[in-house]
């Protein structure tokens, strides 16, 4: 902020000089307010703590269920791993409720298991697999990478999954099949917020094929060692690490090989504001947030945006 500097602007009028009596009660109220502002921190920490004690035992039966994945070398990212629990307590997930930190606390009753995934559309294999079936069929690996929300923040997450590659290798896309069009689960019982008829629940993505069968493009059924918890999209969901997060839709029910461009739920919403690509790119800001640079989760660190948030090596020939 820029200050004017009046000259000789501590000659006031000895009529607008503050009283001893009123310069003393304000350096009282400034003390309280010290003391006001001291006690509000500590409640706000000890708000902090609860919270954390509170996902940390969510977490727990999750965090019992092991998954053994070798760690993908090739996939690895020069800056600190976000922490578990505040991954946990910052998600965006609007079938249950339209606050990041509370996301946590509204999936008690989600119920990720029996679960299944159709695979159907342009296939000359269709077929329909228990998602625990399928974690044993598929390369399972680690991948830790930057994860991108539109909202101008980022995370760095370990992922455990495989390549969509695998699977769709498995049903054998016919010829004509050019995208693929994929379908979350709609249970109004346990996902609240779907019962809100102004919005065209289920939620549905798509990718090109070339982008789902990218080295990069992962369907992830693993976090931080262990299954995913319900926030993070449990029991599969896709991750596109050069997209923007809403690009990697949680909770697959259903992935359709089809030869016409799918619609994709935000850009239903708003196609002004969100397009098919979603590419992140530092030089096409969003009309509410500047994506020049992002913010890390956690850490609050600021890092300048990478076209295809560092991955162009990768995916930069499909554009």
């Amino acid at each position: 902020m820029t200050y004017i500097k009046i000259p000789k602007g501590w000659e006031i009028p000895e009529n607008q000089v503050t009283s001893e009596s009123d310069y003393m009660n304000r350096r009282k109220f400034i003390k309280d307010l010290g003391i006001a502002g001291a006690g509000a921190l500590l409640f706000s920490s000890s708000n902090a703590c609860a919270q954390n004690k509170g996902v940390a035992k969510q977490l727990e039966p999750f965090r019992a269920q092991k998954l053994v994945a070798e760690n993908n070398a090739n996939f690895t990212v020069k800056r600190q791993m976000t922490d578990e629990i505040i991954a946990a307590t910052y998600n965006n997930y609007y079938e249950f409720t339209n606050r990041k930190s509370t996301v946590w606390k509204k999936v008690d009753k989600f119920r990720t298991r029996p679960w299944e995934v159709e695979i159907s559309g342009l296939v000359e294999k269709p077929m329909t697999l228990d998602v625990d079936d399928l974690i044993k069929q598929m390369p399972i690996e680690e991948r830790i990478y930057r994860f991108r929300c539109v909202e101008a923040w980022a995370m760095v997450v370990p992922w455990i999954g495989f390549p969509m590659k695998a699977l769709l290798e498995k049903v054998q896309p016919k010829a004509e099949a050019k995208y693929v069009r994929m379908l979350t689960f709609l249970d109004p019982d346990m996902a609240p917020e779907q019962h809100n008829v102004r919005m065209p629940w289920p939620y549905f993505e798509g990718l090109t094929l070339a982008e789902a069968m990218n080295d990069l493009t992962l369907l992830t059924v693993g976090i931080y060692g262990h299954i995913l918890p319900p926030q993070h999209g449990a029991p599969i969901r896709l991750i596109v690490p050069w997209k923007y997060g809403f690009k990697s839709i949680k909770s697959i029910v259903s992935i359709e090989l089809t030869d016409q461009k799918p619609r994709t739920f935000w850009n239903t919403l708003a196609p002004r504001e969100y397009d098919f690509d979603a590419n992140v790119n530092p030089n096409v800001p969003h009309p509410r947030w500047s994506q020049a640079n992002e913010r890390m989760i956690g850490s609050n660190e600021r890092h300048p945006t990478v076209i295809y948030n560092g991955y162009g090596s990768y995916v930069a020939h499909l554009y």
